[in-house]
């Protein structure tokens, strides 16, 4: 195996060639596929588990003699987590660059404006990273989604908390982002078929300005339960403001960043029985075909575990590389149309999507942080551990 690397400040290249100069390049001309990942800013962590599904998908790929005859060459580039540079970058990658098909990048947020881009030069994209509602309420065509919807997410959490007698619930969100808001949403609306009150919502702008003044609050109110929607460095900042305060609710739910390996490491102590949901866990109670395999090679090539970013990340991969076998080409119009009809199970579990690209057959689960480790507390028939409260 021969590993080529062309680093520059604004982009990554990676060449995964299987065999000697020789000998292991095909014929043709390699496929290019191109995607930005964060390599910096709030989306950095779970972006990293990202670029590492890519690579360690397209190893595989070449070691198994590539797409159509061809190997395969992921072209990444750094968007530092920001809109604007995402899609400059996206542009860049079509138009100069010339990559035969597209990846997606992490968050809904940068999907929005990277598929604005794809959609343009009808490129199909899975957003393997994404659940806000947003992105298809435009009636775009070429954009598919991997995730269950962000408004899903605590249905799981609620229904626990509904079932131990809980009544009430506080919100805190990041306004900014779609996302987020979407996810909050969503939390209310279960909360209220849940019977659950929401007794607090706490929306904000700024983390950094704001979080100390509604943790102080909540504090001060009492407040048992909340569910905070927030990138990781808003959550980790939340939990030192109520370590701070010695605040310790009885519920607390979070988004994204409890699924990392790291979470504890990371949080320290106040990681202990904090709720996150997760598209899915790397778990051996997880019944899907190739999740072992995938685990295991994940963590051989990168070191990690992996997290539900990694797993959904393949899982794109893989549907894509079905999609190029199954027409015999890289016409992304049957591509498109090859996605668009599927209904199939990947390493994370079924995927279906609805007819205006909405993700409809996979639906998230519930891990709770008990004594450094992370258990799966719903779905009842996946629990590895009963939830803590």
């Amino acid at each position: 195996m021969k590993t080529c690397f062309t680093l520059t400040t604004l982009f990554v290249t990676f060449c995964l060639l299987s065999g000697s100069h020789t000998a292991g390049i095909a014929a043709d001309a390699p496929i290019k596929i191109g995607a930005t990942i964060s390599k910096e800013g709030p989306y950095k962590e779970p972006s990293l588990m990202i670029q590492k599904a890519y690579q360690l998908w397209a190893h595989e790929v070449n070691q198994q003699g590539g797409l159509l005859g061809r190997q395969v060459k992921l072209v990444l580039y750094d968007d530092k987590s920001q809109k604007a540079r995402a899609k400059s970058l996206y542009r860049q990658l079509i138009d100069e660059d010339q990559v035969d098909l597209v990846l997606s990048p992490y968050g809904t947020p940068l999907t929005l404006t990277a598929s604005e881009v794809s959609e343009q030069h009808e490129l199909l994209m899975l957003a393997c990273a994404a659940s806000g509602e947003v992105i298809w309420e435009r009636d775009f065509q070429y954009i598919f989604g991997v995730y269950a919807l962000a408004n899903r997410y605590f249905i799981g959490l609620l229904d626990m908390m509904a079932r131990q007698g809980i009544d009430s619930v506080s919100l805190v969100y990041n306004k900014g982002s779609p996302f987020n808001v979407d996810v909050a949403a969503g939390s209310k609306k279960w909360a209220r078929r849940f019977m659950i009150s929401v007794a607090h919502e706490k929306p904000y702008q700024d983390g950094e300005k704001e979080l100390a003044a509604i943790v102080s609050e909540l504090k001060a109110a009492e407040a048992g339960q909340i569910i905070v929607s927030a990138y990781p460095p808003d959550c980790y900042r939340i939990l030192d403001l109520m370590r701070q305060l010695d605040y310790h609710p009885r519920v607390l739910g979070m988004t994204i960043a409890p699924v990392h390996p790291d979470f504890a490491k990371n949080a320290g102590p106040m990681a202990d029985r904090v709720f996150g949901p997760s598209q899915w866990e790397p778990n051996e109670r997880i019944p899907f075909p190739g999740t072992r395999e995938f685990v295991n090679a994940f963590n051989r090539f990168s070191g990690k575990i992996p997290s539900y970013h990694a797993g959904s990340a393949y899982a794109a991969c893989q549907l894509m590389a079905d999609a190029v076998r199954y027409t015999g080409s890289l016409d992304n119009r049957k591509l498109r149309n090859y996605i668009a009809a599927l209904d199939t199970v990947t390493v994370i579990g079924r995927f279906k999507v609805d007819p205006a690209g909405r993700q409809i057959g996979h639906n998230p689960i519930i891990i709770q942080w008990q004594q450094d480790k992370k258990e799966i507390v719903w779905p009842y028939k996946m629990q590895t551990a009963p939830a803590l409260f």
